[in-house]
């Protein structure tokens, strides 16, 4: 069975075959193994035999074409090559930087340093809001061919579609899930009617800290395996948190970084809390979309109980007031 037709796509990714795969790629190695915190791939932080250490992405059989993958490899490079502080995966002797060894895909990127960010601190985020608003001027410049784009279709109505054709939500709850999901959605649907046709360009798709590395030079961008076309504010209100006032607060030091380098239209602040509500649905659905690969279960054991969902109901209710309250903390 194909690593792509098995119910758990990983179980033949050994130890053994992690090293064979780097070796055929020309990245010998020394032995040394340690896996990172991943769900939707496999990353493993690799020693090498001469040189630094490297990591190592082993892609989710079937989640992104070859096109899609190396059309993200393309974008971190440009971004790189305009000097950006992201980390793009390195190219073998003949250029290529996606590699495939026993049925599994993988890129190998360099080990990048740093630490978690604070972005309590205004400083902090005027420099975050610099890098995403460099990061958006060159997205901006072509869009995404193969990658998917991010919208309410996408992230909401076709992820709800799916949660409710299966039977992981308690049958008691499945009704009010149902029904208070469908609302949130008739709010998104006016959030993004109030923000008007926005502008979509190729995003980071991920931007939250665990996905930023801040060095003495400031922050550092890795992971762009969710990159895709979308509206610019997703990028930047997951860095976001606390109240309303607290967010306008934190919304405008971004802002003062980020249009130095890009004119952000502010018609996206009424996505902030249509965007959070997308992410939660969508979120729910990924993790029911893996419930069969053996990772999930164990990674996520409440995810079935009706505790969670009591949880994603109260949740969704709340971002069902949040979306229809004015935007005077933002403005």
């Amino acid at each position: 069975m194909s690593p792509k037709a098995c119910s758990a796509p990983f179980a033949d990714l050994s130890p053994d075959r992690i090293l064979e795969a780097l070796e055929s790629a020309g990245f010998p190695c020394d032995g040394r193994l340690m896996a990172l915190n991943s769900y939707e791939n496999r990353v493993y932080q690799v020693g090498m035999d001469d040189g630094p250490m490297r990591v190592a992405k082993f892609y989710r059989p079937g989640r992104w074409s070859n096109q899609a993958i190396l059309e993200e490899h393309g974008f971190m490079r440009e971004l790189s090559e305009a000097e950006l502080p992201v980390v793009p995966p390195l190219a073998d002797a003949n250029g290529a930087t996606l590699h495939e060894h026993g049925g599994f895909r993988f890129a190998v990127f360099p080990r990048q340093g740093g630490y978690a960010p604070e972005f309590d601190h205004a400083d902090t985020l005027r420099r975050m809001g610099s890098l995403i608003g460099r990061l958006h001027a060159l997205g901006a410049l072509r869009p995404y061919r193969e990658r998917p784009a991010l919208d309410i279709h996408s992230f909401g109505e076709e992820p709800r579609e799916y949660l409710m054709s299966q039977d992981l939500i308690p049958a008691d709850l499945r009704d009010a899930y149902r029904d208070v999901s469908a609302l949130a959605l008739d709010r998104v649907r006016r959030c993004f009617e109030r923000a008007g046709e926005v502008f979509s360009l190729r995003l980071h798709g991920d931007c939250y800290a665990g996905n930023v590395l801040w060095t003495d030079t400031g922050p550092y961008l890795v992971d762009f395996d969710d990159s895709r076309m979308g509206p610019a504010m997703q990028d930047l209100w997951m860095l976001l948190s606390g109240s309303p006032v607290e967010m306008g607060v934190q919304i405008n030091h971004l802002l003062a970084g980020y249009e130095t380098f890009f004119e952000f239209d502010r018609r996206e602040l009424h996505l902030v809390e249509a965007l959070r509500t997308l992410r939660l649905i969508h979120y729910s659905a990924w993790i029911a979309r893996r419930w069969d690969d053996p990772a999930f279960p164990a990674g996520f054991p409440w995810f079935a109980s009706p505790r969670y969902w009591q949880d994603r109901i109260l949740e969704l209710r709340e971002q069902i007031a949040a979306m229809d309250e004015p935007l005077l903390g933002y403005l």
